[in-house]
């Protein structure tokens, strides 16, 4: 049996989220905003066909938005997670191996029978996530990664194909590949792109036959993996486990300028807190960190962006640790009359927290550091069952003036008990 290579994908999968915990927007046309509810960053399909544009700031369209009627959101990152979690178990069901590409994206590998078509393999998968989570998804099925996006990308773009599309049962295949521009091309960079027009190649199809010496002067082997993936010969394998991180990075713009060292020291530490909890779910420690701050490009003065950078003598996860380490940054960082837009923490030199080494100055028990350990598990584990910020650390604050703005947020209606709908019957 040949193997067959899916990729799933949510369509509009914010606004898609969105319409299972409020019913009352399905079928009407909806936006996502970014953080600060500052950009358009996903939209359903309703509000696609009205021609409002993605990326748009807000403030441009506001008026426009209120005149078509449409629902607008702030972005429930932890409705997204959490949707994107069930997602990907409901889809380990359907197929052999799965990788997860990104919060809406899987591939997955099956075995196609002999001569046998997947489309209604592929329809009984939609029908399935439809009636679980009520997510519609496009599946696109070929022999390899970079076929099955571009089925994906078909399947999505005909109405007549409902979302489904097999491209070894395509009768044309080759006008399908002919139909995709080179710049749509999975893998393919804009400096690619144009480097392939001028020399006369302008969709998939032109790709996958040009001559591939000329392709591999350009771009080496990865090129030419690109074009055999093209002519159906499987290069990319799935990734099953992703490598080890070598950064965690928490950042954000602020929802109004910190002018304070005090605002800066509480935007800080809710950040590192945020990223400690990061490394422990990747069972990782840091070796340094790195805090940066940055004023608006648009203010009006000049612009103020600088960063430090600490060393922890023994590499941890421990979210007091990080605080004591990095919070002294901040008198370093701040400076009076340069009101900051954003700030991060970077955590570098990770390591895997199954191997640590010590330091000579700085001792550290077994039975302190299994204490420690507890005492985080505890922590993220009240926060997991309650709701992050259930247990907060002290120098966060309690209602910061600087935090993200998200006036149009939605119910966290699946992570959180208090905002679950409650239905009074008579």
């Amino acid at each position: 049996m040949a193997a067959a290579i899916v990729l799933i994908d949510g369509n509009n999968f914010y606004a898609s989220c969105e319409a299972v915990v409020d019913p009352a927007v399905v079928g009407r046309p909806l936006v996502v905003l970014s953080n600060n509810d500052g950009c358009i960053v996903s939209r359903s399909a309703q509000a696609r066909a009205l021609g409002i544009p993605m990326g748009m700031p807000y403030f441009k369209l506001r008026q426009q938005l209120e005149r078509q009627g449409v629902v607008v959101r702030s972005s429930n990152y932890a409705l997204y997670a959490d949707m994107s979690h069930r997602l990907m178990t409901t889809l380990e069901r359907w197929v052999e191996e799965l990788e997860i590409y990104s919060i809406d994206e899987a591939f997955g590998l099956l075995h196609r029978p002999a001569g046998g078509d997947l489309t209604g393999w592929g329809r009984a998968l939609q029908r399935e996530v439809q009636c679980y989570l009520g997510l519609p998804v496009a599946v696109g099925i070929a022999a390899t990664k970079v076929l099955a996006k571009i089925a994906n990308k078909a399947a999505k773009a005909d109405a007549g194909r409902s979302g489904v599309l097999d491209l070894a049962s395509e009768h044309n295949p080759d006008a399908l590949l002919a139909s995709v521009a080179i710049d749509d091309v999975w893998g393919i960079g804009r400096r690619l792109a144009r480097w392939c027009r001028l020399r006369g190649v302008a969709d998939a199809r032109a790709l996958r036959d040009m001559p591939s010496g000329e392709l591999r002067r350009k771009c080496g082997v990865v090129g030419l993996r690109l074009q055999q993936e093209l002519r159906g010969h499987a290069c990319l394998p799935l990734v099953l486990q992703p490598p080890p991180k070598q950064e965690t990075c928490v950042s954000r713009s602020f929802s109004r300028p910190v002018e304070t060292p005090e605002a800066l020291r509480e935007a800080v530490a809710t950040y590192l807190v945020r990223a400690a909890e990061k490394l422990r779910q990747q069972a990782q420690r840091a070796g340094s960190i790195t805090v940066f701050v940055r004023s608006s490009p648009f203010n009006g003065t000049s612009l103020y962006s600088q960063a430090a950078t600490v060393t922890l003598p023994v590499a941890s996860n421990d979210t007091a640790v990080l605080l004591a380490a990095a919070l002294p940054l901040t008198a370093r960082l701040f400076r009076p009359g340069k009101p900051l837009h954003k700030a991060g923490v970077l955590l570098q030199q990770l390591q895997g927290d199954d191997l640590l080494q010590h330091h000579l100055l700085v001792p550290l028990t077994p039975g302190q550091q299994r204490r420690r350990e507890r005492l985080m598990a505890v922590i993220d584990a009240l926060n997991c069952r309650y709701g992050r910020g259930a247990v907060q650390w002290a120098a966060c604050g309690l209602q910061p003036a600087w935090a993200m703005r998200r006036s149009r947020l939605s119910r966290a209606a699946t992570t959180c008990l208090a905002q679950i709908p409650v239905v009074h019957a008579r």
